[in-house]
């Protein structure tokens, strides 16, 4: 059958819904860099034109027109070897976007898709569609499906007032001030355009969505909420950081296992879990200087854009400064921790580091006869928020700014023990800290907890817990964990992923 035929055939199979939804999931915000063939050409006549006019003439020839352009151009795409292109990035991106909403065409060269993925160095595990689709997209796409017609509508007029935000910009001058969203498909589109204005205007991206919420807040729950939904429920959904879908992130575990009983059981445990969360895992045994680097540098590789976050285990003997790696020699711990959360690949993305090791020798000791032989190794003031609202600094948009970021933010820190003070083991399974945590992480699955919830869960069974000290003196002590969080967002556990099971229903 002729190609073009076979488009045109495709494209009148695909809901309005889901074209707009194909269309926000294709031109995709924050490209992977550097590529090449990418530069800082505006692509405001590329992503936002065509939804100004589908919303404008509720006519959806403009989206048709770029989906078979992009088509066309895949179709004549010819694979470089070594070379990652822009297209490259655009085609795995098309491809899991056709996945996701079951729209797959039949004609699609997987060949082509799977030589892309040669050129990304991907596992078979990081074939995997759900890998190549942006979180941060997933949680707008479901914001959207949370407000009717009306709502998006609502949102379109408090952004219209903001007349400094939208000066000069043609687009929103072709939509114009009253918007009828109602035929099928344009609410879709006129939310998804809301979506990259403001992040092309840099007033909102992946980790900072507060510019969005406070669109939404101003929204009337009665006429602008799908059934069951809220404007508090749809406003928290952004509060999270997105981690949709399989996998949840990228697991790094690099335990010493000299001179470390039960090391093996730590990461047995650790592996086991970060699977159960639906984590794709790397694990280095021993690992020394030059293996840091390696890893540091493994991480910087393109592919890694892809995951939603990070996570990394590091266990071994440690003093109050440094950690002891394989070969004998030390590193310094905040050497160590501040050079992983630069890494570009997982820039606005959460990243956690379990630093699992002694910092001291110290110990919370536990005297008396009852101890020995025990051990495991205000008044209300209703005072109303508008009156201290009003009280308060008026911190206007011309003072705020998501271009620059510390690159310790979005990172959190969970040691083991406090400062100055043992970690403790048991001589068969390793560390204490470890099974403690693997357990609560198992146990929380799927009940909507967040990681810090976790972990303060975790600070309380560990301090119940009575161990002693391997030596002869046999001191029983307790052991206190602790965490530093640059979080901006929520990390909750995801529900249990298993990167073999299809968990994907397509969306409407």
């Amino acid at each position: 059958m002729d190609e073009v035929i076979q488009v045109t055939q495709w494209l009148s199979s695909i809901t309005p819904r889901k074209k707009a939804k194909l269309f926000f999931f294709t031109t995709h915000a924050d490209a992977p860099s550097p590529m090449v063939g990418s530069n800082d050409v505006d692509t405001h006549e590329e992503t936002q034109l065509p939804l100004a006019t589908t919303v404008a003439l509720h006519n959806f020839k403009n989206i048709d027109e770029f989906l078979k352009k992009k088509v066309n151009t895949f179709s004549c795409y010819n694979v470089i070897e070594n070379e990652i292109t822009k297209t490259d990035y655009e085609y795995l991106r098309f491809y899991s976007a056709c996945k996701y909403l079951d729209v797959a065409p039949p004609f699609l060269d997987l060949e082509k898709i799977s030589a892309i993925q040669n050129k990304f160095e991907m596992t078979d595990e990081e074939r995997d569609y759900r890998l190549l689709l942006d979180s941060a997209d997933l949680v707008l796409e479901k914001v959207c499906d949370s407000l009717k017609p009306a709502g998006v509508s609502q949102m379109w007029t408090a952004l219209r007032k903001d007349r400094n935000l939208i000066r000069g910009v043609k687009t929103i001058d072709i939509i114009g001030f009253f918007v009828d969203p109602n035929p099928t498909g344009i609410k879709e589109c006129l939310f998804f355009f809301i979506v990259r204005f403001l992040q092309k205007a840099d007033k909102i991206n992946r980790v900072n969505t507060n510019r969005l919420e406070r669109l939404i807040a101003q929204c009337d729950e009665s006429s602008s909420c799908e059934e069951g939904k809220t404007i508090d429920f749809i406003i928290d959904s952004l509060r999270f950081y997105p981690t949709e879908l399989y996998p949840f992130g990228f697991c790094l575990i690099m335990c010493v296992i000299e001179g470390r009983d039960g090391a093996m059981q730590e990461i047995e445990k650790t592996m086991e879990i970060s699977r159960h969360l639906g984590m794709i895992t790397h694990t280095e045994k021993n690992p020394t200087k030059e293996t840091i680097e390696l890893v540091k540098k493994e991480l910087m590789k393109p592919k890694y854009q892809f995951y939603s976050s990070f996570t990394c285990w590091f266990m071994s003997h440690g003093d109050s400064n440094s950690m002891v790696l394989a070969d004998g020699e030390t590193i310094e711990r905040e050497w160590f921790l501040t050079s992983f959360p630069d890494i570009s690949t997982f820039q606005l993305k959460p990243k956690v580091f379990f630093m699992v090791s002694c910092r001291g020798a110290n110990k919370f000791s536990l005297k008396g006869d009852e101890f020995e032989g025990q051990s495991a190794t205000c008044d209300y003031y209703d005072i109303g928020s508008a009156l201290i609202r009003n009280r308060m600094l008026d911190i206007t948009d011309s003072v705020r700014d998501i271009s620059y970021v510390q690159p310790m933010m979005d990172t959190l820190v969970a040691y083991s023990t406090i400062l100055d003070h043992l970690s403790g083991r048991a001589n068969t399974h390793g560390s204490i800290y470890v099974d403690r945590a693997c357990v609560l992480m198992s146990e929380n699955i799927s009940r909507g907890r967040s990681l810090t919830e976790i972990l303060e869960h975790l600070s309380q069974d560990l301090h119940e817990i009575l161990q002693e000290t391997m030596d002869e003196d046999r001191i029983v002590y307790k052991q206190a964990c602790h965490y530093d969080s640059f979080f901006r967002k929520t990390l909750k556990l995801p529900y249990t992923r298993h990167p073999k099971e299809d968990v994907h229903s397509a969306p409407q």
